[in-house]
């Protein structure tokens, strides 16, 4: 296993909520980023996070570990959730909530 790939592994198991994005929750740099923070943030689910842009190596790596090529890129409990669309389509149909709520992840509200 690489160092990036080790990072990536460390970051998705030992978080219950973790978000590979480019920017940072309080200032995404790219549209589809911000929509899954606001999402998460009108939740209030409790994420961490990893800024892609500062490591081309991360950005790349990240895309390799799921096979998925688009950021940003969220997981839950160890498990890939999806991008963007995938995370306001579940939240628009209020799988999310109950997605986090499955899990054991406290939701603040409900959409």
């Amino acid at each position: 296993m690489t160092d990036i790939n080790a990072f990536i592994d460390d970051k998705v198991k030992n978080n219950d909520v973790f978000l590979f994005m480019k920017g940072t929750p309080d200032f995404p740099q790219c549209g589809f980023s911000g929509q899954v923070v606001q999402i998460l943030n009108y939740l209030g689910v409790t994420y961490d996070s990893a800024n892609v842009l500062e490591d081309g190596e991360l950005r790349e790596g990240i895309k390799a570990y799921t096979n998925w090529p688009t950021i940003p890129q969220l997981y839950v409990k160890g498990e890939f959730l999806g991008g963007a669309d995938i995370v306001r389509e579940m939240f628009q149909a209020g799988e999310l909530q109950g997605h986090f709520e499955k899990a054991g992840i406290a939701v603040k509200q409900s959409a």
